[in-house]
């Protein structure tokens, strides 16, 4: 055995070789059994594509590299679940491209920040994360409350996702500057509109300003979606008829 393992470990292209077959051999038992199968993810109800603004907010999220602090992915162990709430779906990323799993945590999960706070309370934290969270670690964000939203690319944006399999309508896209601007005024006459189209889209002033649509408003409009479109009870419920 030792004299075999030599012959291997000093002969380059066989040691290549025996390592594509090994890696070969293992990608295959992973994948294949993906074929079999109808879908990867099972359906869950109340999962709904991002509205306009909350994809906005996202791309914003994103940009400013907040997931590299903050991971989106409660895992089904008790400590998480007690502290964080219901582990994550995978229906819950289906739409997002790419997604936010992350892979560490320096801030807390955001899974289910949604509605656990106030948007006062996000606004004042992204401004100033110490003036709420003393011990925060994380920059401040001023200039968010201060930059006009870009709202000129926003049907673009739907329609890349549209490519890429989220379930856009047509009806979504043309009105989706419509849409951005009436979810962040609930005074809009679009507002009934937008809640047809995206049901529990939450319609309000998100950062305090209603003289313009910021930036703020859109990753403020972005975190107090995110966990909240899943009825847990319903889902729990279906889980133990299966």
């Amino acid at each position: 055995m030792k004299f075999s393992h030599a012959i291997i470990e000093k002969n380059a292209t066989l040691l290549l070789v025996l390592s594509f077959i090994a890696v070969s051999i293992g990608g295959i038992v992973e994948i294949a059994p993906l074929f079999y199968l109808q879908n990867t993810i099972e359906k869950t109800q109340g999962m709904r594509p991002y509205t306009p603004l909350e994809l906005a907010g996202r791309g914003i999220y994103i940009r400013e590299g907040c997931y590299t602090c903050h991971s989106q992915m409660i895992r089904p162990f008790r400590d998480e679940v007690e502290r964080y709430g219901h582990y994550s779906l995978a229906a819950e990323s289906m739409y997002d491209h790419p997604f936010q799993w992350g892979s560490k945590r320096t801030g807390p999960d955001l899974a289910r920040v949604g509605g656990k706070y106030s948007d006062e309370w996000h606004v004042e934290h992204l401004k100033a994360p110490r003036s709420v969270v003393p011990e925060s670690v994380m920059p401040g964000y001023p200039f968010l409350a201060e930059t006009p939203l870009r709202t000129d690319d926003i049907a673009d944006h739907l329609r890349a996702n549209l490519k890429v399999g989220v379930p856009y309508t047509e009806a979504m896209v043309e009105n989706a500057l419509a849409d951005l601007k009436a979810q962040a005024n609930p005074d809009d006459s679009g507002a009934e509109a937008l809640q047809a189209r995206y049901p529990k889209a939450v319609i309000r002033d998100f950062d305090g300003d209603p003289g313009q649509v910021t930036e703020m408003d859109a990753v403020v409009a972005y975190l107090q979606m995110l966990g909240t479109l899943v009825d847990f009870n319903a889902y729990n419920d279906e889980a133990n008829r299966r």
